[in-house]
């Protein structure tokens, strides 16, 4: 299996897809064909979710990796998750579920993809004799999931920007309380895309980049959807009937790991983009106008983010891979800020997605809704998920699947707010903010964050 870049670059294996995250071309890999799943995927109910992801990972990373080692790293990916079923489905009434993607060392659905992410890094890296220095862009979640995966590694300095006061307290102790000589945090002074921005601007420094092998494992990252993909086949087995989900995201990789399932001949259901008040995604299927407007905090912070970066690759795929025409339309939207989407492109997106906008007001609602109705405390992305889900697919024609993609504990200010009640704290978070902060404060400067890179490697 070959990957190409949404910009032009590559043939490029599995193995340089997934150390370099970001092609350097500025475009990200995609696969050069799509593969289908075995005839008989969804043969038995009974299959453990780690199957699944082999399933997922064997079809992207072709023969970079034997069957015993991808059996291996999946199963220590998954080790650490408190959950026997890894992502249990909790029926909320007949036909709407909750699929919980929050029982793994962090709490959050980042760990599904990011623990995979590091087992197969390892794999690689030993293999070809090198090391990594990885930069990390994180509204929240993706963060503490990298440190959690990557801290310790022999062959990894991990660098983890975020935007400064515009994370969870929770969000932020998970990433600054690891103390290990090869993580390093920073609060950046600015948003999440500035965040965003400052990763890309690195990869877009060749010299930079090779100087210190650069690697990405923010969901730019092409084994970070691959790894995802494995919950919706997991979901359409177990349920036994396509599913409609309803995805809360703010970066577009989530959901777009649905569709990769869908490529690959899963049939799924309608597919729901929910976002919270920050919402670029929400716009363009209305307008047909992908336009970036300023980032405001929100009770939801990990979807404070106006530039959806995994939305290239679903623009490469609906523009018939035609990387000279994506090309043209990214240089527009870095010039300007805003691109038209073009109307047979934006036909196929209304057909595959629908999408639904939430306020911070209706989050609360939510919350307690789901309190009040199932005796379930959600956390506020999961609500945005489960108030577009109500509103956007009709119950009575097929299941409904909300992913819950973090645990209320994480978000327990506003958890409490809603509803009066603090969820309780599981002990692996607990230990986190109890223990004592380590991190650096820069403005949202390339050239800051280059030099404050190259004097720790």
């Amino acid at each position: 299996m070959n990957y190409i870049s949404t910009r032009g670059a590559g043939p490029v294996s599995f193995d340089e897809a997934l150390l370099s995250g970001l092609a350097p071309d500025g475009g990200l890999y995609m696969p050069e064909a799509w593969l289908g799943l075995p005839q008989d995927w969804q043969a038995s109910k009974a299959v453990p979710f780690q199957d699944f992801a082999f399933m997922a990972a064997k079809a992207f990373a072709g023969d970079c990796f034997t069957d015993t080692e991808l059996k291996a790293a999946i199963d220590r990916a998954y080790g650490g998750f408190d959950h026997p079923e890894i992502a249990p489905l909790r029926e909320l009434e007949p036909g709407l579920f909750l699929l919980e993607l929050f029982h793994g060392p962090t709490l959050a659905f980042k760990d599904f993809a990011m623990q995979v992410l590091a087992q197969l890094f390892d794999l690689a890296l030993e293999k070809c004799g090198q090391r990594r220095t990885i930069v990390v862009a994180t509204s929240g979640d993706t963060g503490g999931a990298a440190v959690e995966a990557f801290a310790g590694r022999a062959n990894v300095d991990l660098f983890v920007l975020h935007p400064d006061g515009r994370i969870s307290d929770a969000q932020r102790r998970q990433m600054t309380s690891v103390d290990v000589p090869n993580v390093h945090n920073v609060a950046v002074e600015g948003t999440f895309d500035d965040c965003q921005r400052i990763l890309k601007l690195l990869f877009a420094d060749e010299a930079f980049r090779n100087e210190i092998a650069l690697g990405a494992v923010n969901s730019i990252n092409w084994a970070r959807i691959m790894a995802q993909t494995s919950y919706y086949l997991s979901v359409m087995v177990r349920l036994g009937a396509p599913a409609a989900f309803s995805v809360p995201t703010g970066n577009f990789g989530d959901i777009f790991a649905g569709y990769v399932a869908q490529k690959m001949g899963a049939e799924l259901g309608p597919m729901v983009i929910a976002t919270n008040s920050n919402d670029i995604l929400d716009r363009t299927l209305v307008t047909g106008t992908y336009k970036v407007e300023s980032a405001s905090p929100t009770l939801s912070p990990a979807m404070d983010i106006q530039i959806a970066s995994n939305f290239e690759r679903l623009l490469f795929e609906l523009m018939d891979r035609d990387a000279d025409a994506l090309n043209a339309a990214m240089a527009e939207f870095a010039a300007s800020g805003e691109l038209q989407i073009p109307p047979a492109a934006l036909t196929a997106m209304r057909e595959l997605f629908k999408s639904r906008s939430i306020s911070d007001e209706e989050i609360l609602a939510e919350i307690r809704f789901a309190y009040e109705a199932y005796g379930v405390l959600i956390d506020p992305h999961t609500a945005v998920g489960l108030k577009a889900a109500r509103e956007e697919l009709p119950a009575g024609k097929g299941p409904r699947v909300v992913l819950a993609t973090a645990h209320p504990a994480k978000f327990s200010e506003t958890v409490e707010k809603a509803t009066r009640k603090l969820p309780e704290v599981p002990a692996r978070l607990a230990a986190r903010m109890e223990a004592p902060e380590r991190f650096d404060r820069l403005p949202p400067d390339e050239g800051a964050i280059m030099a404050y890179v190259r004097a720790r490697i």
